[in-house]
């Protein structure tokens, strides 16, 4: 999950509390939810400096506020949407890409036949 130039002998105290932290399923929910933030965020302030372009250019171009650009750019905002997603990308010449992953599930029992098919015989 976490990307390291380090060895397992070089890592931090940082890097050994995080792994400890990342034991806790909530936390490390938490931790990936917080992750996919801050890509979009780096993403998006990447690609508009990329372009040459200041948050309030952006905006003019999107036909939004520089405030909106600005949430859009900090990892703790929750509110984007696809729609302005899309008109960001377009603008900076970039593409949309979403990507839905199934959780990985359990180990369950499972029957591969019906009931029918799995009783005794006499």
């Amino acid at each position: 999950m976490i990307l390291r130039n380090r060895t397992q002998n070089q890592q931090t105290n940082f890097d050994n509390y995080l792994e400890k932290q990342l034991k806790d399923s909530d936390f490390a929910k938490r931790f990936k939810k917080t992750g996919q933030a801050w890509d979009v965020a780096l993403q998006l302030a990447s690609l508009r400096k990329k372009a040459g372009l200041s948050q309030k250019e952006l905006a003019r171009k999107v036909g939004t506020s520089q405030q909106q650009i600005s949430r859009l750019e900090s990892p703790s905002y929750e509110g984007h949407s696809l729609s302005m997603l899309r008109r960001v990308a377009e603008v900076l010449g970039a593409t949309l890409s979403v990507e839905i992953k199934r959780k990985r599930q359990t180990n369950q029992a499972a029957v591969a036949e019906s009931k029918a098919n799995c009783e005794a015989k006499s």
